[in-house]
This record gives C-alpha cells, structure tokens and sequence, in this order.
C-alpha cells in the first residue's frame, strides 16, 4: 500500500449500497484503510475518533443526514474532504455552500467514482505539486435535465445576475445556478473577479478589449461586449493595467 494512500470513512444507511460504494473505493489504489457507518451519528464518532481523509457520504440518513454531518465537520481544525454520494440532485447548492470536493449521482459508476477520487487527491496535494489550474480552483456544481454537472471556476469568463439566480458563462456555454451574484462577488475577488455593472462579474484574465465610445465603456469578453457602468470604469481600468 502507497503511504500517500487516502483513508475514507463510507457512510451509507442502505446497506447494498455501502457494500458497492466500499467495493468500488477497494479497486482504487489511491485508496488505503476504509472505516464504515451506517447513520450520521457513528460516521460522527468514528471522525472525532480517527484522522481520516475523506468521507463518502450518503445525504438522507436518519438521525443526522449528510448535509449535516458537513455542517458539523466544517468546525474542525482540520476536517476530511467531503464527497457526497446521492440519489438526489437538489442538494447540489448546498454541497457548493459547504465546499464539498464532489457531488456523485446513484447509481455509482466506477469511472465515475474515480474521478472523485483524483479530486480529492489533488485537492489534498500540496500547492508545489498542482498545476495553476488546480490551486485552490473553485468547483461549481450545476443541474441540468436532472443531472448534476462541475464547472471549474477558471473556466467562467463572467457572470450575469438573473433574480436571486447567477448564469455562469464559459467559453462554449451558460449555466444557471442558485446563487446570488453578490456571494460570488465576495468569494471569487481574490480570485480576479470583479462587478463591472449592477447586474455583471467579469474575469479579468478573460477581458480582451476594452473601449469607450461616446463616454459609454464596454469590454469585450471572447466574443460579447459587455457594458460597464461609469462607476465601475477607473476601477475596471486600474485592475486590468495591473492585471497585464
């Protein structure tokens, strides 16, 4: 066994279902010691008792669910990664809240799975080890016809507020998701972001042009042009000459 091996706590009240997820976990060598529980509350004393990695973990549980028992972990000093392992899609904007590194759908695929797993690795390595990319980049989870999907935060070139609703836009498309825009404008500062209109976030990295005509600003975003507001135009200028 790898010293670098994850050690992962599985949680699960439906038994069938602990018993696949602990079988496909054993395939994976990334894969070391896997602790089991069968409701929130052991899950809970086996983590205040044992170091663990990460935590597979089922949301609807009785006694304490999944979301939770997250809750709850987010207090430690030092908590595991959480992965959540559902049959339920709504809970994916909770799962972003609580900074969980994967949202996987039942029925489990292994491929799948692994994917979750190099998730975890690389969000566990140390900063020397990862790419730019991969540094604490943001996954965002967003539904579509019933099927929960990751979009990397680099890879949103802006944002447009719709309601009490963001539409992240990437380079090939948009994607609605439950959060306010201004949440994301705190969050994503450090990471380059910044309001531009009332209503618009802007990658910096991702601003190609910027113009003025007839004293209106707009920069150009792949191929949008999108207005700024006078308030935000000196700003929006110093940030991206200091940007370049």
């Amino acid at each position: 066994m790898a010293e670098t091996a994850l050690r992962a706590l599985v949680a699960d009240d439906e038994e069938p279902a602990l018993a696949e997820l602990v079988y496909l976990l054993g395939q994976d060598p990334r894969i070391g010691e896997i602790r089991t529980a069968s409701n929130g509350p052991d899950a809970l004393k086996i983590l205040q008792a044992t170091d663990l990695d990460v935590v597979f973990c089922d949301i609807k549980m009785p006694g304490l669910d999944g979301i939770d028992l997250a809750r709850v972990l987010s207090k430690f000093a030092s908590r595991p990664q959480i992965v959540f392992v559902t049959a339920y899609d709504e809970h994916a904007v909770a799962a972003f809240d609580l900074e969980a590194t994967d949202y996987v759908m039942k029925p489990v695929r292994q491929e799948r799975l692994a994917e979750a797993v190099r998730r975890v690795v690389t969000q566990g390595a140390p900063a020397a080890l990862q790419t730019p990319d991969e540094t604490d980049d943001e996954v965002i989870p967003v539904e579509l016809a019933g099927i929960t999907r990751f979009v990397q935060r680099s890879t949103v070139r802006y944002v447009e507020a719709q309601g009490d609703y963001a539409r992240l836009h990437t380079g090939q498309n948009s994607h609605l998701v439950r959060i306010p825009l201004s949440t994301l404008e705190e969050r994503w500062r450090d990471a380059g972001f910044t309001r531009i209109h009332r209503s618009t976030l802007v990658a910096l990295q991702h601003v190609d042009e910027m113009r003025v005509d007839g004293g209106r600003c707009s920069v150009r975003v792949g191929d949008d042009w999108l207005p700024v507001s006078r308030r935000h135009t000196r700003e929006l200028r110093d940030l991206l000459v200091r940007s370049r």
